[in-house]
């Protein structure tokens, strides 16, 4: 016997054909939608969107060039506060370490992060720019927090501080810090990180740069289902102002990454969210924000197997391979792969795997990650300060046969 068509039903049709979804639609999918349902609609938006039955992927490295920070997030493992004797600077020797070893290992980029400094101006971000830039890599940097504490630092607006920070060499801008886009739950976990107008504000002005950055969410604290759905609306809002002031050609955020929090600290008697309350917000999240175009799975924080779900649920890329990663490690979640295990894992979920780089344009896929290749250089402590010679040896580029598709350019 057939089902009676519902809102649920409406609303999900809706979302295919391309229809833009109201907050009030939002809610009652992640309250009422069936899993299943939602999952075929997100895969279906997303095929509309990426028709090749391709999954890509990047090799780059999470360095957290210090960890100290004064906006005490509850919720975060990693942070020292400034004088703690746990705090730390990378020096540039090893930050050129770090550097060197992601391009021998494949990488193309660095994502680098640390935390909000009560001093550090944009002259000291120019000249840490400007030093990692010239290794020759796609430099992937700086939160939305940590832009606005470097404009109070230096007396500048956001805009000018941006500009400056891109001409020393800053390429892109992640979605760190995003947490929940709604000031409640924001004030209940980080009351002293920027408020959620500051960091939309960041991104705006990025993409008014033409710069390009990417768009994140961590739930599962203390938000409410509609503030996740607050989250999106705000996402879908600031792409929709960036494409139109673009000329609706490729502009604003690149990809949306959602993942899970996980419970730590002041936090930690909170259970986090499992695998189906992801792939349900996940799902929910595609079929909201379709002006972005691309939506990376969150195997980091899920493991490979929902992460490999996801692919399914409307994600076109498995991200980052994360050569090093400590803030999400730091909370006790350790999943790793390098990219043979990864194209493993796309392959095995029946897409076919690509290598990119920031801007979704594939690159050839050399492989040079393998674990035997990394096992000597990735490790726990992200000042990795004394590596061994050997050991940074055992990563120099070897020569290997393509094993990619014809359709692969090197970039």
């Amino acid at each position: 016997m057939s089902r009676t068509p519902s809102r649920i039903d409406d609303i999900l049709k809706t979302a295919v054909r391309g229809g833009p979804l109201t907050p009030a639609d939002g809610v009652a999918l992640l309250e009422d939608a069936d899993l299943a349902d939602l999952g075929a609609a997100a895969h279906a938006v997303r095929m509309r969107l990426n028709p090749e039955p391709v999954v890509s992927y990047i090799i780059d490295r999470n360095v957290n060039y210090s960890n100290i920070c004064d906006s005490y997030c509850a919720f975060c493992s990693f942070f020292a506060a400034p004088g703690a004797a746990d705090g730390y600077l990378l020096s540039k020797p090893t930050l050129a370490r770090k550097i060197e070893e992601t391009k021998a290992l494949g990488g193309n980029q660095v994502l680098m992060q640390g935390g909000t400094h009560p001093e550090w101006d944009v002259a000291w971000y120019a000249d840490l720019m400007r030093f990692v830039k010239s290794h020759g890599i796609h430099v992937h940097a700086l939160s939305s927090p940590e832009i606005q504490a470097i404009a109070r630092n230096s007396k500048m607006s956001v805009r000018d501080v941006i500009a400056r920070l891109r001409e020393a060499g800053l390429d892109s801008i992640p979605g760190g810090g995003a947490e929940i886009l709604t000031d409640s739950a924001r004030n209940a976990i980080s009351p002293l990180k920027c408020t959620t107008e500051q960091w939309l504000e960041v991104h705006r002005e990025a993409h008014a740069l033409g710069m390009r950055t990417t768009a994140t969410m961590m739930f599962g604290h203390k938000e409410t289902l509609a503030d996740r759905v607050e989250h999106f609306d705000r996402i879908r809002s600031l792409q929709a102002e960036s494409l139109e002031r673009a000329g609706g050609c490729d502009a604003g955020f690149t990809a949306f990454i959602c993942w899970t929090f996980q419970p730590t600290h002041a936090l930690k008697r909170m259970e986090s969210a499992g695998g189906a309350e992801y792939l349900r917000t996940l799902a929910v999240a595609r079929l909201y924000i379709q002006n972005v175009r691309h939506f990376q799975s969150s195997w980091v924080t899920m493991g490979p197997k929902v992460g490999q779900t996801a692919l399914w649920f409307g994600c076109d890329d498995m991200g980052s391979t994360m050569i090093e990663e400590n803030v999400v490690s730091s909370a006790g979640v350790a999943f790793k792969m390098t990219s043979p295990e990864l194209c493993a894992v796309i392959r095995a979920a029946g897409f076919r795997p690509q290598q990119r780089n920031f801007y979704y344009e594939p690159v050839e896929a050399l492989y040079l990650d393998a674990p035997e290749r990394t096992r000597d250089v990735v490790g726990a402590n992200p000042r990795n300060e004394a590596l061994p010679d050997e050991a940074f040896a055992q990563v120099r580029p070897a020569p290997v046969s393509n094993p990619i598709s014809k359709g692969a350019r090197r970039r």
